[in-house]
């Protein structure tokens, strides 16, 4: 009887530790389940996707506050250089691709060869690729760089505000009106570019992290205009044979006519009422 008694008493104690250990377990879980309820939820894991996918449209994780902290405490030799992630360095390419373009046309103005402003307009659209394929690389590595937003902005007012409006200059929109309606065109695409980096994380969003809509035009969308001195230089449309002349000719306010297409497009990016739906 006695091992018989020692049996029910071994079995039935270890039936409590497997009921105890399942309840601590359950409350285990309920309580990682409450824990969790009240974080955020983890940053999206790394894309499987090809890198040139256009279906990328996943909102990436922001710096955390320790990342800045450490940046700005950052005293090592070449710690900016350090801190620059894949991505930014194609985004400086962007840049680089577009203070050639402005390069290209001080050439041209000093050789007169039209090829020049050719290369121009080249290196601008260069700089569009490099532009799109720096959010790619970001994406792909799954990582925002505390510097990725400011710098592509910077790059951005190079390749598609000054550039555009240096060509234009070049090309023969060289009168006292026409450089004040080129430099309100910058401005405006400068001011706009601004309001993006103060405003973009208000901007309404689906859950995949995709803005709905531009508020006002977007800068890149400069590049009609580069687009359509390309074909003024093609059709040798330039200088004295720019379409639709000038008018107040031999005044002071003397400009050509189709520097109000600048300005109306400068006004169009500072527009908060103008909302482009995003594609």
């Amino acid at each position: 009887m006695l091992p018989h008694t020692y049996t029910n008493q071994s079995s039935t104690t270890g039936f409590a530790k497997h009921q105890d250990s399942a309840i601590a377990s359950d409350n285990e879980e309920i309580a990682e389940v409450e824990i969790n309820a009240g974080e955020a939820p983890p940053p999206p894991l790394r894309r499987s996707s090809s890198l040139f996918s256009l279906s990328s449209k996943e909102d990436l994780p922001k710096p955390e506050k320790k990342e800045y902290i450490q940046f700005i405490d950052d005293e090592r030799h070449f710690s900016l250089i350090r801190n620059l992630h894949m991505a930014d360095f194609i985004t400086l390419l962007n840049g680089f691709s577009g203070f050639y373009a402005i390069i290209s046309c001080l050439r041209y103005t000093l050789t007169g060869q039209t090829h020049y402003v050719q290369r121009a307009h080249f290196f601008i659209l260069l700089g569009l690729f490099f532009d799109f394929f720096d959010g790619r690389v970001a994406r792909l590595r799954n990582k925002s760089s505390l510097m990725g937003q400011e710098l592509d902005s910077l790059a951005d007012l190079v390749s598609f505000g000054v550039s555009p409006a240096t060509i234009a200059f070049s090309i023969g929109f060289q009168t006292t009106v026409d450089v004040l309606l080129l430099a309100f065109w910058v401005l405006c695409g400068l001011t706009r570019l601004a309001r993006f980096n103060i405003s973009v994380n208000n901007i309404p969003k689906d859950k995949t992290g995709k803005a709905h809509y531009f508020e006002g035009l977007p800068i890149p969308s400069n590049l009609f205009w580069v687009a359509t001195m390309a074909l003024f230089v093609y059709k040798d449309w330039i200088h004295e044979n720019l379409p639709f002349g000038t008018i107040l000719k031999d005044t002071a306010f003397e400009f050509h006519i189709i520097t109000i297409g600048f300005f109306l497009q400068g006004c169009a990016e500072i527009s908060k009422s103008l909302k482009i739906p995003k594609p």
